[in-house]
């Protein structure tokens, strides 16, 4: 339903946008830095869910609701500032301690990284300006495009933030071995963690 020239520009296109850092890279960097690659991958994995349910909403044209209601865009930015406040309070509390990393679970992992995706109301935002401009309704299903262009860009996004993730983790593991290189990573995350609420805070609907 997608032509093949079409997906030709959309894919360089996809590239270009998975390589440019940005909150979800930022995300897997600090979960490498605090608990390893195996939560860095889960939170990848979680954000190209979150991505996909953007996608489909997009898709059905339910996002359409967040670009028209100010008051629905502000509660669901409040609660991903208020939900990475938290984490950057865990990230103070509970650093990772000399000669390992703190055990967090790939399941949680996974979760909080759907959950910052899921209350970024700008994810959806860009979806419905980004992917319509490779869908043609006269191709065939509106949604079932959109389906498959979040797909590559989540594919994508999964591989690069994942590698972050992964490279964060190893250097982690190594900083770990010196008590004040713990305490260092616990403040760095916060940091990333206080920073990416911030800046969700302070973003326009526009």
């Amino acid at each position: 339903m997608i032509d093949t020239l079409t997906l030709l520009a959309f894919i360089p296109a996809a590239v270009a946008l998975n390589l440019t850092p940005g909150a979800d890279m930022m995300f897997c960097l600090g979960q490498g830095l605090r608990a390893g690659p195996v939560p860095a991958i889960a939170a990848s994995a979680g954000i190209v869910l979150g991505g996909m349910v953007h996608v489909t909403l997009a898709g059905l044209g339910l996002g359409a609701a967040v670009a028209t209601l100010p008051w629905l865009f502000d509660v669901i930015r409040w609660v991903g500032v208020a939900y990475l406040l938290w984490l950057a309070y865990s990230a103070l509390r509970h650093p990772p301690q000399a000669g390992d990393a703190p055990k967090v679970r790939p399941a949680r992992a996974f979760r909080d990284g759907m959950v910052v995706n899921l209350t970024n109301p700008k994810v959806i935002l860009f979806v419905l300006a980004f992917l319509p401009q490779f869908i043609d309704p006269a191709k065939g299903s509106v949604l079932g495009q959109f389906l498959i262009l979040g797909a590559v860009i989540a594919a994508g996004g999964f591989v690069v933030n994942a590698a972050v993730g992964i490279f964060a983790g190893g250097l982690g593991r190594k900083m770990t071995q010196s008590p004040a290189f713990s305490r260092g990573i616990g403040y760095v995350c916060a940091a990333i963690f206080t920073g990416l609420a911030l800046r969700l805070a302070l973003i326009e609907r526009t």
